[in-house]
């Protein structure tokens, strides 16, 4: 396949094994609309294959701020909609979720309607939930952990709430984390959330506000999301990368994910499986 590839991209820079069987790379000279022509023909000659295909500037890979979104993309759940199946309205809260995030619905209001589904609901459960029902998505703790390690700022930013934030930033070594927060009375959810409501906009603007804190460029930036309320933080970002994405997400993002785990994106940084730092 590495053949093919250097073929394709009309190369004779030896390719570069990041972990055997799993990750390559090699460089080749092209500018952008060279770039992007050779990456449609990788995607058309290989498309038959579990393979991705990242093609990216070889400079400024190794980037010094991560932000990720949670759900369906650090953790392999909707929080919201583990939270409506304790009420019984999984199905339709689901429903509403899938909708916002591939954009066909604002993200805002959709929120507002599901947590007002949510009334009556024992603040407790949310430990229950996280205890039994989230699962971490594979290569996460090694990515946050690896770029940790080698001076990058990690935070997770997310539509969904500080109840699952803060715990599951601190289960995978996130620095920071920002999320809505329910409103809660008598150890009771409310039904309402706390105003302003942190989406699309508020996780593009934390992008922003932490890469001037940190006094870096827009290229040592790296964001990874799956839905629509993280376009604009993955347009933004040097690096977008959308992970197993909604269809819209990944043709507009700068880069996709389709079949690897978390560990894609340190292997598109240029680390080698020997560089990652072993998951605590």
């Amino acid at each position: 396949m590495l053949a093919e590839a250097r073929r394709i991209a009309r190369t004779r820079h030896p390719a570069r094994t990041l972990h055997d069987a799993v990750a390559a790379e090699f460089l080749f000279d092209a500018g952008p609309e060279g770039a992007a022509s050779i990456e449609r023909e990788l995607r058309s000659r290989f498309s038959d294959r579990p393979i991705d295909i990242v093609i990216q500037p070889a400079g400024h890979r190794r980037k010094r701020l991560f932000l990720a979104d949670m759900d369906s993309t650090m953790i392999g759940q909707e929080c919201i909609d583990e939270l409506a199946d304790f009420v019984g309205l999984k199905a339709e809260v689901a429903a509403i979720t899938e909708r916002a995030m591939r954009g066909e619905i604002a993200f805002e209001p959709a929120l507002r309607e599901r947590v007002a589904l949510l009334k009556g609901l024992a603040v407790g459960v949310v430990d229950e939930i996280i205890a039994k029902r989230i699962r971490l998505t594979p290569g996460g703790r090694a990515l946050v952990q690896t770029m940790r390690a080698h001076g990058a700022y990690a935070g997770l930013v997310s539509g969904g709430f500080t109840l699952f934030t803060g715990p599951i930033a601190q289960k995978i070594g996130f620095e920071e984390h920002r999320a809505n927060r329910l409103v809660i009375e008598n150890e009771r959810l409310a039904g309402r959330v706390e105003e302003p409501i942190l989406g699309r906009e508020a996780k593009l603007a934390t992008l922003i506000e932490l890469r001037q804190k940190l006094g870096l460029s827009h290229e040592e930036t790296l964001a990874v999301g799956d839905g629509a309320n993280d376009l604009a933080m993955l347009t933004e970002a040097g690096l977008g990368v959308a992970y197993h994405a909604k269809p819209a997400v990944a043709a507009a993002a700068h880069a996709r994910i389709d079949h690897g785990d978390l560990t894609a994106l340190l292997y598109v940084q240029g680390y080698a499986a020997s560089e990652f730092v072993k998951a605590m």
